[in-house]
């Protein structure tokens, strides 16, 4: 017998309706075309400030209303879809770039290999495994793809004298961590920075800062809580709760990575050090790092020794299963295409502009920071949140004084540390719900985290917003 709605659950009771990114997005898409027809139509004038197009603060001026009505509404979703092609066909190639390393089982079997070579080694098992998913998170945006390794972490974990909090925690909290303080994350950074007409991953040096800080603070919270649990079983949080524990599965025992894997990883690898090279030296943008990734999916394949047709079903494959984080950015970009060409865009700019430069300056990142983290809750896509929010974000940053590089990073952060809670962020709940560890639990454990990390997130801000974090 079948559960009798998508509402209702198997024993008859209602479950909690929570509305997908995409409801929530096309929602916010409706309120800004009847907000066409309340906000009165304001403009900035703009001027070119080498090769960029800048607000010019002061010049706010009231225009001629131009509504979106129903018709014009459907049309901008087109007109969002097309203005965010390249992103969007950015992250496409990734995820076939992604698509075929998981084909190849080097990814996983070198973080596997990595996990079981330091079971027994208690004082390294938690930083080095927390380390390498932060990486990931880091590098290309880690996130659904620890739930694979849920089993694994939670026996190796249990195995070691710890819980299953622990074993999720390396794994979950490694690679959102990583994902929060990000160095070239292109689904976060990527995404914003084009938007603000930055150059590509540029404040990297800050940033690698950001990430060392971050996974610090995360990896001394974890291992705050891992050795109260080993010195006493009982303080763990879910020492009530059964729970069938999970053994290190036996495919998983002596795992090794072939040639052919490793070959495939290091090709992997070499990838992002190429990309480094070619942004910092020849300011690479998106159309060069998307042939570098189709050229790297190409490599990889050949050097892992699958066939041509192999290659292209896996690179479709991986391009596939990003589609709905794809698409939701030119959906997103609909919300500015509206304001934009309803005029109403300038006119919130300006409103928000107001209270915020009544600030001190180094606090106005902080400021938008908190926007952004209120947002995210409704928006838990970061490449949706950029589009979502970037177009209005970078002008303010020209009105208020604050270099669009700030603003980057508040958006980052912003988007970034409350991933770790909020509920409408389905790998959160995916991983808790896989450790059988109920929601009011995880938040008593990582609720402490994420103030810390937003302490760290608002000094961080501060002190880009002092030292004029830039280039721009």
């Amino acid at each position: 017998m079948g559960c009798k709605g998508n509402n209702e659950n198997c024993n008859g009771k209602r479950k909690r309706w929570i509305p997908d990114a995409y409801v929530i997005i096309f929602i916010v898409i409706v309120l800004a075309a009847i907000a066409t027809w309340i906000i009165p139509a304001g403009e900035f004038e703009r001027t070119q400030v080498g090769g960029r197009t800048v607000v010019v603060p002061g010049t706010f001026h009231y225009v001629e209303k131009n509504p979106i009505g129903p018709w014009e509404m459907f049309l901008s979703i087109v007109k969002g879809l097309n203005e965010a092609a390249p992103i969007i066909f950015f992250i496409f190639i990734i995820g076939g770039l992604i698509g075929v390393v998981e084909a190849t089982g080097a990814l996983t079997a070198g973080l596997s290999a990595a996990a079981l070579k330091m079971k027994g080694k208690e004082t390294l098992f938690i930083p080095a495994l927390m380390i390498l998913f932060g990486l990931g998170g880091s590098v290309f945006g880690m996130a659904e793809e620890t739930l694979a390794f849920v089993p694994l972490m939670i026996g190796l974990a249990v195995a070691m004298g710890y819980d299953r909090v622990v074993g999720i925690s390396i794994s979950f909290l490694g690679a959102a961590t990583g994902f929060a303080g990000a160095f070239m994350n292109p689904f976060t950074i990527g995404v914003a920075q084009t938007i603000a007409e930055l150059p590509l991953f540029s404040g990297m040096q800050f940033r690698i800062v950001v990430w060392l800080v971050f996974m610090a603070i995360t990896i001394h919270h974890v291992l705050s809580y891992a050795s109260k649990v080993k010195r006493n079983p009982e303080a763990s949080i879910v020492a009530d709760i059964p729970y069938e524990e999970i053994e290190v599965p036996q495919n998983m025992e002596g795992v090794k990575l072939t040639s052919n894997q490793k070959l495939a990883l290091l090709a992997f690898m070499g990838t992002f050090v190429v990309l480094i090279f070619g942004v910092l030296k020849y300011g690479w943008y998106i159309n060069e790092l998307s042939a570098l990734f189709i050229i790297s999916a190409i490599v990889i394949g050949l050097v892992a020794r699958m066939e041509p047709n192999e290659i292209v079903r896996q690179f479709i494959k991986g391009a596939a299963s990003l589609t709905y984080g794809a698409l939701i950015v030119g959906f997103g970009r609909t919300i500015a295409v509206i304001l934009r060409d309803g005029k109403i865009l300038d006119t919130i700019v300006y409103a928000l502009s107001q209270p915020l430069s009544g600030l001190p300056h180094g606090l106005i990142g902080v400021g938008m920071f908190f926007v952004q983290t209120l947002i995210n809750f409704l928006i838990c896509s970061g490449s949706g949140q950029a589009v979502a929010t970037m177009p209005i974000m970078v002008p303010l940053s020209d009105v208020v004084g604050i270099t669009r590089q700030v603003a980057v990073l508040a958006f980052q952060f912003g988007d970034g540390i409350t991933n770790i809670i909020y509920p409408t962020c389905g790998v959160v709940m995916a991983t808790i719900s896989m450790a059988k560890i109920p929601y009011d639990r995880w938040l008593r454990y990582a609720v402490p985290l994420v103030i810390k990390l937003s302490i760290a997130a608002i000094i961080l801000i501060y002190i880009a917003v002092v030292i004029n974090l830039g280039p721009f």
